[in-house]
């Protein structure tokens, strides 16, 4: 597919405009808006931890307007089911013979949200994985396909353990990016009570729809990225692993495990589409930086050391990016 400007042009204008309008139904929360819609246009799945009240429904919900996108809600709870996820077969009498029928889950939309995702046991957790990876799913012994496009949003309470089961490492792969919803600010609490203690309720327009998605994503993919950046890039991944030989002290000292080359994918994509945000068609270094946070921050698992001091995956990842040289 060969790009033509005109089509890049598009795609930068149509994409801060979609920017814009969700920025009119969420309050604050740019970069989160921004890393949201990134994830979207890679097709890939994004983890939102934040607590309660701070919009992360409402992100969703603003999300799937602006995109025009079908919308499914699904609660985690822990008496969820699998087959209240991705539906089941019910027995159809017709005549005086009776019929298998499928009824879909509400995982069969566009955007899903997973609401508290780490609520529901992990045999129900695990019945959204082949969703997540192969867009397909399979009830007794036939497939069934997702609609186009398709990703899941979940979100989580860092604060609240009890009752909870925390995601496994398979799972927490198949996310893109994992988002840290920090809480407003004093002139953002003003604007959020504006709105949503009066009666000024913002109207939200469609900017684009599925088929568009779609669209842009094979325009993204034919974008380059020259190789010193992919080198740079791969060498951040390499530096996540305790057991290279040139990874830095710190990941020798407090990581147990490193990312995997989901981790990398999801930097390539994402690079891509921030330099397009940015008015560019250069990936650089800082388009690396700017996306390793979300891209890797669920793929670095603590060793009993980092645990013990306390240490976060976002401070090992400004070390790695500080060690890691660019040329």
């Amino acid at each position: 597919m060969e790009i033509q400007e005109k089509d890049i042009q598009a795609l930068i204008e149509q994409v801060k405009l979609c920017e814009a309008e969700i920025g009119k139904g969420i309050i604050g929360q740019k970069d989160i808006i921004r890393q949201v819609l990134i994830a979207i246009l890679c097709g890939g799945n994004v983890l939102l931890e934040g607590v309660p009240g701070l919009g992360k429904t409402q992100l969703v919900k603003t999300i799937s307007k602006v995109l025009d996108l079908s919308f499914s809600r699904i609660q985690f709870t822990p008496d969820l089911m699998p087959a209240d996820v991705v539906g089941t077969n019910l027995i159809i009498k017709q005549g005086d013979r009776n019929l298998f029928e499928f009824d879909k889950g509400p995982v069969f939309a566009n955007l899903v949200l997973a609401d508290e995702i780490n609520r529901a046991t992990p045999k129900t957790q695990s019945a959204l994985l082949e969703a997540m990876q192969e867009r397909t799913v399979t009830v007794s012994k036939s497939t069934y396909t997702l609609p186009s496009p398709f990703m899941v949003l979940a979100t989580q309470n860092p604060i609240e353990n009890e009752g909870t089961y925390p995601l496994p490492e398979a799972q927490l792969d198949r996310f893109m990016f994992k988002l840290n919803v920090q809480y407003p600010t004093l002139e953002e609490l003003k604007e959020i009570m504006d709105i949503t203690v009066t009666n000024n309720e913002v109207p939200l327009n469609p900017i684009i729809n599925g088929e568009r998605i779609l669209w842009m994503r094979k325009i993204i993919k034919e974008i380059p990225i020259a190789e010193p950046v992919k080198d740079y890039a791969l060498k951040v991944i390499l530096a996540t692993h305790p057991d290279q030989e040139n990874s830095p002290e710190i990941t020798k000292k407090y990581i147990a495990v490193g990312s995997s080359p989901r981790g990398a994918q999801a930097i390539f994509n994402a690079a891509k589409i921030r330099a397009i945000m940015e008015g560019r068609l250069n990936v650089s270094f800082d388009d690396i930086k700017f996306v390793a946070y979300p891209a890797l921050r669920h793929r670095i698992m603590l060793n009993f050391e980092g645990l013990s001091e306390n240490m976060t995956n976002d401070y090992l990842i400004t070390e790695i990016l500080n060690d890691v040289k660019a040329v």
